[in-house]
């Protein structure tokens, strides 16, 4: 046998080789038979959701991912000689149906236009938490935020007005930096909770 015969009959048999170790062993007649509860238990697991699927099948167009809410309600500003509230038409954006009442006290620091005063601009609303009917308001009041009598008294009209035009507000509870107090800016006294006339 020459060499070029025997390194051709090699290549043969490992061609064969080859060939035969991808072919998939075929299933006796009765294996799927015998089987069956097993069968069956693999289709219903086929058909089972994971958590991480789930995810996965939510994405951009998902139907539980939550969609901003809006609502458009009336705001209270001023003008620069602190006069009269004048009464804008806004729309408040807000995630969860709880949020909408922050999301109006924070209407009230951006006027729309330059001929507008804001009466809490320098006010941070920390809450605004809606229970029982009452909704308690916790705030920061720095020093650069404090108005006179005629500002305290037209800031509080704004803010009564802008929560009690929703008709499930019976009651606000101010609280300066998580207490109650007697008064906002030293000049108007406040009642716990301020209630709706």
């Amino acid at each position: 046998m020459n060499k070029k015969s025997y390194i051709l009959g090699v290549l043969v048999l490992l061609l064969a080789l080859s060939s035969g170790c991808g072919q998939k062993p075929q299933a006796s007649p009765n294996a799927g038979a015998g089987n069956a509860e097993t069968n069956q238990q693999n289709a219903q697991d086929s058909n089972v959701t994971t958590p991480q699927d789930a995810d996965a099948s939510q994405g951009a167009g998902g139907t539980n991912q939550s969609q901003p809410m809006t609502e458009t309600i009336d705001t209270y500003f001023t003008d620069d000689q602190m006069l009269e509230l004048t009464q804008v038409r806004r729309e408040i954006t807000f995630q969860a149906e709880g949020d909408k009442y922050l999301a109006a006290l924070q209407s009230l620091q951006t006027p729309s236009n330059t001929t507008q005063f804001s009466l809490w601009s320098k006010v941070e609303f920390h809450s605004a938490d809606f229970k029982d009917g009452t909704v308690t308001v916790d705030l920061s009041l720095p020093d650069e935020a404090r108005l006179g009598a005629g500002g305290e008294a037209l800031a509080l009209d704004a803010l009564k007005k802008t929560l009690f035009q929703f008709n499930e507000v019976q009651g606000i509870d101010l609280l300066v930096d998580g207490a109650p107090v007697d008064t906002l800016m030293g000049h108007v006294e406040l009642t716990h909770p301020l209630s709706r006339n």
